[in-house]
């Protein structure tokens, strides 16, 4: 998974999901954005609000994203975002 943080535009924190199919069906693309979304929903934003960040957070999948069950996901989302976060501060 790639992510990605910049400075937001508005005056809150957003997310981005970018789910490319990799010869998957519908159904299971689907699947994997409506995770990613709840990972950024529940974990990332409210991270974000507690630091005073507003910034505009990209999630995009790669293939190997589709065989990851969702705590492999979240941990994997929650560690690259601490990663940018401490480069940038």
């Amino acid at each position: 998974m790639d992510v990605f943080l910049a400075p937001s535009p508005a005056s809150f924190s957003r997310l981005g999901v970018v789910v490319g199919k990799h010869g998957r069906r519908i159904v299971d693309r689907n699947l994997l954005k409506r995770r990613l979304r709840e990972i950024g929903r529940r974990r990332v934003l409210p991270e974000l609000g507690t630091r005073g960040a507003t910034v505009d957070v990209l999630i995009r999948a790669r293939g190997k994203a589709y065989e990851a069950k969702f705590e492999e996901l979240a941990h994997d989302v929650m560690r690259a975002v601490e990663e940018l976060w401490s480069q940038s501060s």
